[in-house]
């Protein structure tokens, strides 16, 4: 009988050491994400706001390009809107783990490489998000930014990235400002050029 408990106890403490940790919204997010790496997708903008006037009816994709344990590259192309009427190869959405959580960045670069005025501006998350969507309020580096280079209104920005089964989702949100474009996961697309720079 003792055999047996001591069995029966054994087998229970290896089940326990076999079961893996639930992982945190952020982990699920992230390696939803890095799932993808190598991948581009399809999207279109889904809001009407004047200031994207020249996004409407674009084609779009985005490309989650490069992937390590702790940062995530995707750059978002805009057809008809580089400076010879081609795409627009601007903008990389820069996804990294931090100490706290995540946090987002946007590199802007010119056609020729150069950096914009305005780059590597976000924020880091302030909860736990979901395993679908995280959203990144504008963090004090970027305040500071906008408010040097006149663009006072971005200082209470929050980003959003979300990523489901159907696709991929990036949003802006301010008072009387919402900008969101998406990305099909079932309309992938053979992966663009670098973008401007890298």
């Amino acid at each position: 009988m003792r055999g047996a408990l001591t069995l029966l106890a054994a087998t229970t403490l290896a089940g326990c050491a076999t079961t893996p940790t639930p992982s945190s919204p952020q982990d699920a997010f992230f390696a939803a994400l890095k799932a993808r790496c190598g991948q581009a997708f399809a999207g279109k903008i889904e809001t009407n706001q004047a200031a994207d006037a020249d996004m409407q009816g674009k084609a779009m994709v985005m490309h989650i390009r490069s992937c390590s344990p702790d940062r995530i590259e995707i750059p978002f192309h805009i057809d008809g809107l580089g400076p010879d009427g081609g795409w627009d190869r601007s903008r990389t959405w820069i996804i990294t783990r931090t100490a706290t959580g995540l946090r987002l960045k946007h590199d802007h670069r010119h056609a020729d490489g150069s950096k914009d005025e305005v780059t590597m501006y976000g924020g880091d998350t302030s909860n736990a998000g979901t395993a679908t969507r995280q959203e990144f309020p504008v963090d004090a580096e970027s305040i500071a930014m906008f408010k040097a280079t006149g663009r006072g209104v971005s200082v209470t920005n929050i980003w959003a990235v979300e990523t489901t089964d159907a696709g991929f989702a990036y949003e802006l949100r301010r008072e009387g400002r919402h900008f969101r474009v998406a990305f099909d996961y079932a309309r992938p697309v053979a992966p663009p050029p670098a973008p401007w720079g890298w």
